[in-house]
């Protein structure tokens, strides 16, 4: 028998099922049971001391896609398992992606403003369409996936630069119909060397890689320049993975059309920051994919539960982050 500490939110429903496997026996934190001194599988964010070092700990799955709160602990060297909750906000950020193209593309913050004065305007920037459309995706994992089906359903060409080639995605958590998990969608694949080819030909650039010390700053004057006039750029991946002083320069002196920024460089961004006040940018507080979404809490249990299944059979875990990475 495997215990089982639960330190997170509960969701009813596949709390039942996980209760009810026969090779486990269920703890919450906050329960009034007595929690046994040996734990071997762990879910939740906070990891304890307690936790850390009990000397049964087997495997821990956490609720967040960051794992800064497992650096430290020597798991790989003790033999712990980890897994973190990558593709929970897969669907939401494509969401987000599809509805910001479509919101700058018709230029809504404008018409939002002219019905506020009562203004009547059947202008024709305010009629354009999608389908036709060439979106670029800067990197292929769960979110660049995710907006590639959706793309594809509103008839954009769908481009996409990644370091090497696309590989299929397997043992990563996604919900079923969604993404690309086997990477045969988009039109047309560039690769490491290719970015002025593969920025030259877009109407919409959507940031989707991870913030790392090599994408830091990875977007620039350069690459910036490189995109049509008419282009607009989406980042809901980190904020500094695009020069702050570039991107200002490029709304102020016409380089590209317009943004759609969902992550920042500072939190919260302070009200006199110039990205404010940019007609042609719109700026969400970091909410294109967040704990507090619909589906949150559902889908990180789905996760533990298929993890937990698949820790018992001795088979591959969903999301398990590499030991090089802890």
């Amino acid at each position: 028998m495997k215990n089982i500490l639960i330190d997170i939110p509960t969701f009813p429903s596949l709390l039942s099922k996980l209760q009810k496997m026969p090779e486990v026996n269920v703890y919450l934190k906050n329960s009034p049971a007595e929690i046994p001194k040996d734990i071997h599988l762990f879910f939740g964010d906070n990891i304890s001391k307690e936790i850390a070092s009990n000397a049964s700990l087997e495997f821990i799955q956490i609720g967040s896609v960051g794992f800064n709160q497992l650096y430290g602990l020597n798991l790989p060297q003790r033999g712990i398992r980890a897994c973190n909750a990558r593709g929970v906000f897969d669907s939401a950020i494509a969401e987000w992606n599809i509805a910001m193209m479509i919101n700058l593309l018709r230029d809504m913050p404008q018409m939002f403003r002219h019905q506020q004065q009562g203004i009547w305007d059947r202008g024709a920037r305010f009629q354009r369409e999608l389908r036709g459309m060439t979106v670029g995706i800067w990197g292929y994992g769960g979110i660049g996936r995710a907006t590639a089906r959706l793309a594809k359903s509103f008839g954009l060409k769908v481009h996409v630069l990644v370091r090497n080639k696309i590989k299929p995605r397997h043992d990563i958590y996604q919900m079923p119909e969604t993404g690309d998990p086997e990477g045969v969608l988009p039109d047309c694949v560039f690769t490491s060397g290719e970015e002025e080819d593969f920025l030259s030909q877009l109407d919409f650039l959507i940031v989707a890689v991870p913030q790392t010390p090599q994408t830091t700053d990875m977007i620039g004057e350069e690459q910036l320049q490189t995109l049509p006039r008419t282009a607009y750029i989406l980042n809901p991946a980190r904020g500094p993975i695009i020069q702050e002083e570039a991107l200002l320069r490029a709304l102020r002196e016409g380089w590209i059309a317009g943004a759609a920024l969902d992550t920042h460089y500072q939190y919260p961004m302070p009200p006199e920051h110039p990205l404010w006040h940019f007609p042609n940018v719109i700026m969400t507080p970091h909410i294109s994919g967040s704990n507090s979404s619909t589906h949150y809490l559902e889908r990180i249990w789905e996760i533990f539960l298929q993890n937990v299944q698949r820790f018992l059979n001795g088979e591959s875990l969903l999301n398990e982050i590499p030991s090089e990475q802890l």
